[in-house]
């Protein structure tokens, strides 16, 4: 199993209990394809750059988690789907930081 480091970036009309609900369902979708959250930190609400979407900012969202390489992409296209994600973003963590989490 990989350690991943995904962004995720929530709309900003959500309020505290709207995005609490959105984590969750980022930690169902997740957990349903055998992955586990192994820690959540939030970034706050942060302006974009430019407009995307109409959207003038987001709210911003780290999360570590462990999933299968190869159902990253099922991850990817669940959250599409299933969950008020605006944008997302992964990387895999090297050994180093997944250690320190």
């Amino acid at each position: 199993m990989n350690t991943y480091e995904g962004l995720f970036i929530f709309p900003e009309v959500l309020d505290e209990e709207g995005l609490d609900q959105a984590i969750g369902r980022v930690k169902e979708e997740l957990e349903k394809l055998g992955g586990s959250l192994e820690s959540t930190t939030r970034m706050g609400k942060k302006t974009f750059a430019r407009p995307l979407k109409k959207q003038k900012a987001g709210l911003y969202v780290v999360m570590m988690f462990n999933l299968e390489g190869e159902k990253i992409d099922a991850f990817k296209a669940r959250l599409k789907l299933t969950t008020n994600v605006f944008r997302h973003q992964f990387v895999e963590a090297s050994v180093e930081a997944a250690q320190e989490a």
